[in-house]
């Protein structure tokens, strides 16, 4: 009995060919062309940075000789110690300072219990607000809600001589609890950025969850918000840089060191510098030094931001 053998096909499919005789891709013109404009972008963006960095090590007599080297004319740190209130009176006074300390940890204590009071209280209650705005049903719901986004197109600037007033009649100027209730409550951009996410959860999940004998809070709480954490993530690290670099409404109630900021506080080292010129290094110090918390949180959850900024929804 002959068996019979089938002709074994040599030949490589058409794909695997394909990438067997594909070549590495020139680079063109246009694709070079588009590499130095990313190149000079990136440059320019990070110039600024990079200035306050060179201004910052350098000293106030060698800025005022070499205002255009591009390198720190003559490195020191005494900036920063100026900053941090490790120098002396006389010396900083030498270097073109005001001869005071900068409360820098007093400032910077306040600043994060600003931020991270406004930040927890603020998503929390946007949260609350965008769950009744997308997942429960009541009358005149899509009014109020219209009515509530139109607070966007109201500037900043009008609402603060009202809470200026009220935050005086509480009896809470100078406090930090006074800079912070502002902000403490929901806003519309987060509320609105909360409620495009809320839509997009499957209402099979929450129904299921009811027949279960869950309730409408418990929902809330163990459902919308785990499956939520990545828009919650970014709202709060875009609601904690916000509140950080405020800066006008904190100077309109702070008036001593014990409730200021660390964005004020960069205000009163300004005012401190003697009259003969701006100590540039002390203030670039002081403000890199203020700006970096915020610039290495961006960097660590800047894919988080956009990607949750796409509302990319249930995946």
């Amino acid at each position: 009995m002959s068996t019979v053998t089938a002709p074994v096909d040599d030949t490589m499919p058409a794909d695997l060919e394909h990438l067997a005789e594909a070549k590495p891709r020139r680079l063109s013109a246009g694709r070079a062309l588009a590499w130095l404009a990313m190149g000079v972008i990136i440059l320019v963006s990070l110039f600024p940075f990079y200035w306050i960095l060179r201004t910052a090590l350098s000293t106030n007599p060698s800025l005022i000789a070499n205002p255009t080297q591009l390198t720190p004319p003559d490195a020191s740190l005494d900036g920063f110690r100026r900053v941090f209130g490790t120098q002396t009176g006389e010396a900083a006074i030498a270097a073109g300072g005001s001869g005071q300390d900068i409360r820098f940890w007093s400032y910077l204590r306040n600043s994060v219990i600003v931020a991270t009071l406004v930040t927890v209280c603020q998503v929390m209650f946007s949260a609350m607000a965008a769950y009744a705005f997308s997942r429960l049903q009541w009358k005149g719901r899509n009014f109020f809600y219209g009515l509530f986004l139109a607070g966007l197109m109201v500037p900043t600037i009008f609402t603060f001589l009202p809470n200026f007033v009220l935050i005086k009649q509480l009896g809470l100027i100078d406090t930090l609890l006074g800079i912070a209730l502002p902000g403490l409550f929901m806003t519309p951009f987060a509320v609105f950025f909360l409620r495009q996410f809320f839509m997009n959860i499957p209402t099979e999940l929450e129904e299921a969850a009811l027949l279960d004998g869950s309730s409408k809070i418990r929902n809330f709480f163990t459902l919308i918000l785990p499956m939520s954490a990545a828009p919650i993530a970014t709202l709060s690290i875009l609601t904690y840089i916000a509140a950080w670099n405020d800066y006008f409404w904190p100077l309109m109630v702070s008036y001593t060191d014990r409730s200021r900021v660390l964005t004020v506080g960069l205000g009163i080292f300004r005012s401190q510098t003697p009259q003969t010129g701006p100590d540039w290094a002390g203030l670039m110090a002081a403000t890199l030094v203020a700006a970096l918390p915020m610039l290495l949180l961006f960097t660590v959850f800047a894919k988080r931001i956009v990607n949750s900024i796409g509302f990319s929804g249930i995946k």
